[in-house]
């Protein structure tokens, strides 16, 4: 069985944060496992006492549907009802905000990777910077 490891984790936040230096912003950065529970949670220098909460509740959505969070915000617009209705029931706390995307190992998604503190592009580019770290890893 594939799974998200501490340090696969650790490469992918780097990767991350790396690519915020590139922007000249700092962000905040969180990885969770296919189930949406916290792997890391790294804040960067500087960012804002939220930016923590955004990073982890995006990851928990691009997780929990497996997809890139900038795909679920696009619902949000067409459908605000039917998530609103969703971050009630959920019972955990995810944010369909861009600036997240699925981690895949191989073939198979073993996690995802959101991040906060920039503009949401920038957000999400990060994430994407993070997730080719994972996708890069050789599959035992």
């Amino acid at each position: 069985m594939i799974e998200l490891s501490l340090g696969l984790a650790e490469q992918a936040a780097e990767a991350a944060l790396s690519r915020a230096k590139e922007f000249g912003v700092n962000i905040s950065v969180a990885v969770v496992d296919e189930s949406g529970r916290t792997v890391l949670l790294k804040r960067g220098d500087g960012t804002g006492f939220l930016t923590t909460d955004f990073a982890l509740g995006k990851a928990v959505a691009a997780a929990s549907f497996r997809r890139p969070t900038r795909a679920t915000a696009e619902s949000w617009e067409r459908i605000p009802a039917f998530w609103n209705s969703a971050l009630h029931a959920a019972g955990t706390p995810f944010m369909p905000a861009t600036g997240a995307v699925p981690l895949v190992l191989g073939e198979r998604v073993v996690g995802a990777i959101g991040c906060g503190g920039a503009h949401p592009d920038q957000d999400h580019d990060c994430a994407e910077a993070g997730a080719a770290a994972v996708a890069a890893h050789p599959v035992a």
